[in-house]
């Protein structure tokens, strides 16, 4: 007979990967943050 796993473990596999999926999310904002961010305005229309 196996042995079903406890709900501990199940709930220190979840942290667990709730705290890699968090890691992996941050470093993928902060590499799109630091990207070079186009800046220009468009031109002035020259209606009168």
């Amino acid at each position: 007979m196996k042995r079903k796993p406890d709900l501990l473990w199940i709930l220190v596999i979840l942290f667990g990967l709730g705290v890699v999926t968090t890691g992996y999310a941050q470093s993928l904002w902060a590499n799109k943050t630091e990207a070079p961010v186009d800046m220009t305005q468009p031109a002035p229309s020259l209606k009168r």
